[in-house]
């Protein structure tokens, strides 16, 4: 193929980018990650303040709500997989616009935020908003506690009371 003598590293480069591109351009081809649906929200829990709510917009909903929004890299393979599993799990652990159905991990949303777990750093990379300060982080935990009729155990982990959920 190239007379007996080694391709440059030129050529090699221009070879693999095009391998690259090529693998790129066909993995657009799996339709995974471009489900953009938003269910029809339901119900929302019975917010504590505003501003519980404008934090938890800002910071939750994206993956915790059907009110996602979804940036142009959604589209694009290999972010919109990665993006659709993160909603898909979202939905599925804790869903602020589905209120009227059973939230099985409510009782964890406190926990996880003062635990600095929630919003996930590859979410708080791109989402300015949801870039809490501390102060922040704990007005949301408190206003967690508060909306999702939290208290306190002997343990110090948030409890949910299953009497206080409408």
């Amino acid at each position: 193929m190239f007379g007996g003598r080694l391709p440059s590293f030129k050529t090699v480069a221009l070879w693999g980018l095009g391998g690259v591109l090529v693998a790129f351009l066909a993995i657009q081809a799996i339709p995974y990650g471009r489900n953009h649906s938003n269910p029809p929200k339901q119900q929302e829990p019975v917010w504590d303040s505003e501003q519980t709510r404008a934090m938890v917009v800002d910071a939750c909903f994206d993956c915790h709500s059907n009110r996602t929004h979804w940036p142009w890299y959604t589209n694009i393979a290999p972010a919109s997989w990665l993006v659709q599993r993160d909603v898909d799990n979202g939905r599925a652990r804790l869903n602020f616009s589905e209120w009227d159905r059973s939230q099985r991990r409510a009782d964890r949303a406190a926990e996880v935020v003062d635990e600095g777990r929630m919003p996930p750093i590859q979410y708080r990379l791109l989402h300015p908003g949801a870039r809490l300060s501390s102060s922040e982080r704990q007005a949301l935990v408190q206003g967690l506690v508060a909306t999702l009729h939290l208290g306190a155990e002997p343990d110090g982990l948030p409890q949910m009371c299953l009497a206080d959920i409408p």
